[in-house]
């Protein structure tokens, strides 16, 4: 008898610990992912982080002992002092940037949720590499007892190295998980209403401000060429939110361009390439650009110093006069009611 108790016992705290008690209630969870950012601007900071990033194999589809001397042996030597120089440019008072503005989104997010359903839903941030990473948001719901998850990957156009390593970070925690809860990933968003609504308010707001350009280019985060020639639709929903974008604007074929930057290593890549077309620009006789990164929902190194600051240098070397950054979405009301909607469906 003393057996059958214990062991009922240790039932009873497996299901405490493993599983939400039931209450009667449905609780959700929200959360809200995005690529990541290092701690500091410093090269121990960023020799961690890209450790980690580089290490997906997502990320670098090249044999692992390979690509494990390669990384090890030569780029974590040297990369993470010169990363460290590009985030010290971009760093703020309030720490990353990214960080920073995926704060903001996360309370506006929240406010308006928690308006229609009170505290039985919960909002957080998490980064799929860096802090505050997915493994610590997962297991803070299970403490409070979540039985219900929807997850949004901040990269409105699938891919396979952004929301499908999501995807892995988080069957992989739950996996060991005793009690598994409910749970819905939006996979994609690159033809959504509300988010096509919210670019092209973005640009309009842009142009009234500073005036139209000659030239608009779509500048998305670029991939490796053999990802899209193995299935990846990446490229694919790039275009149809290009498209949408476009046709909401009224813009015409010679008013726009698509194109792919932050290229890494030698390998062929999505083009055009974003600098190239650029230079072309100024070559041909255009003096003024306007340039959007509609891949990325929240500013960050690619968008603050690389577009701004690098590409701007281009362009204007080349022979070009007026250079400007479109933000990204970040915490505009548009894009935080965009985000609202895409998720209410799922609670």
């Amino acid at each position: 008898m003393s057996r059958f108790v214990a062991h009922n016992k240790k039932l009873h705290t497996d299901k405490i610990k493993h599983g939400p008690a039931d209450t009667g209630k449905v609780k959700t969870a929200v959360l809200l992912c995005n690529l990541g950012t290092p701690d500091a601007p410093t090269a121990s900071a960023l020799r961690s982080y890209l450790r980690e990033f580089l290490s997906d194999p997502r990320v670098v589809e090249i044999p692992k002992f390979i690509w494990m001397i390669i990384l090890h042996g030569i780029i974590l030597r040297i990369r993470p002092a010169k990363s460290a120089k590009l985030y010290e440019s971009i760093w703020t008072e309030n720490g990353s940037p990214l960080l920073a503005i995926s704060k903001a989104q996360r309370l506006k997010v929240a406010k308006q949720i928690q308006q229609q359903y009170g505290d039985e839903v919960e909002v957080a941030i998490a980064m799929r590499y860096g802090n505050p990473g997915i493994t610590e948001a997962l297991r803070g719901f299970q403490q409070q007892g979540i039985n219900k998850i929807v997850v949004l990957p901040l990269y409105p156009q699938y891919a396979g190295p952004t929301t499908g390593s999501t995807f892995d970070a988080i069957s992989k925690e739950i996996q060991s998980w005793r009690w598994v809860p409910s749970l819905h990933f939006i996979a994609s968003y690159h033809d959504n209403g509300g988010y096509i609504e919210a670019l092209a308010n973005s640009i309009t707001d842009h142009f009234k401000q500073h005036g139209k350009p000659e030239k608009l280019l779509f500048s998305y985060h670029g991939m490796p060429k053999l990802f899209h020639t193995n299935g990846d639709p990446y490229y694919c929903f790039c275009q149809k939110t290009t498209r949408l974008v476009t046709e909401r604007l009224g813009l015409s074929d010679d008013e726009y361009q698509i194109s792919f930057q932050s290229r890494f290593g030698k390998a062929e890549w999505l083009k055009p390439y974003t600098d190239p077309c650029l230079s072309d620009f100024a070559e041909q006789g255009i003096k003024h650009v306007a340039v959007i990164s509609p891949a990325f929902s929240v500013d960050c190194l690619e968008t603050l110093e690389e577009l701004e600051v690098e590409s701007r240098k281009v362009f204007i070397d080349a022979g070009g006069e007026k250079f400007q950054y479109i933000a990204a979405l970040n915490d505009r009301d548009d894009h935080i009611n965009a985000i609202v909607k895409l998720v209410i469906p799922h609670i």
